[in-house]
């Protein structure tokens, strides 16, 4: 009798178990938090280096009527940081923790495919320029919003413990993945912009761009 107790409860312990192991994965960490920090930084500074004492005309060469110039690129970048620092993040403040998913995995393909120029993606059309900013305050708003991002990363300890609907996710994973949170998103916006300062080499690797 006292064997068949312990074999009916037994499911239930494990139970509780896994979703012990699950919680405590939804802890934001103190690598998690140093990952974060470090990305975070070198991330600006790769855009910064990248663009770094360009003229205007080097600013506004386009390579060809249909690829992006440097400003556009830019403005592109801002505009993610804007919709990750607006909506996105009222979203998340409002939203349950994801289905029960790995999360160190879902972080690891955010790092390895968000920068990844192999496979090119439209952007949607709120995150379209229209030459909206000078260069100067694209830059304003670019470096603005990084230190609000790392702030939002320092003063927001239940960032794993919200997930939301991710198309950016959902793209460079093939629609195996579908959510990221809090802590992923800060991820993917650096991994934006890693990915799109490598677009601005390839631009200033073209042959006609702007000696100066």
């Amino acid at each position: 009798m006292q064997r068949n107790r312990m074999i009916a409860i037994a499911p239930i312990v494990l139970g509780c178990l896994c979703l012990a192991g699950y919680a405590a994965d939804l802890k934001l960490n103190s690598s998690d938090l140093e990952q974060g920090r470090l990305y975070l930084q070198q991330t600006r500074n790769y855009v910064i280096g990248a663009t770094k004492g360009l003229s205007d005309a080097q600013w506004k060469f386009k390579p060809a009527p249909d690829r992006w110039s440097i400003a556009e690129m830019v403005e592109h970048m801002v505009l993610a940081q804007d919709l990750a620092l607006g909506p996105v993040r009222e979203q998340l403040a409002q939203a349950p923790a994801a289905a029960e998913v790995n999360a160190k995995q879902v972080d690891t393909l955010v790092l390895d495919r968000m920068p990844d120029r192999l496979v090119k993606f439209q952007a949607p059309d709120i995150l379209k320029p229209t030459g909206r900013w000078t260069h100067a305050q694209a830059f304003e708003r670019l470096l603005k919003n990084y230190a609000a991002l790392n702030d939002y990363l320092e003063s927001t300890p239940d960032l794993r413990e919200h997930a939301i609907a991710a198309p950016p996710i959902e793209a460079v994973s093939k629609g195996t993945v579908h959510t990221m949170d809090g802590y992923q998103w800060l991820l993917a916006i650096a991994g934006h912009v890693e990915r799109h300062t490598k677009q601005i080499l390839e631009v200033k690797a073209d042959p006609n761009f702007p000696a100066k």
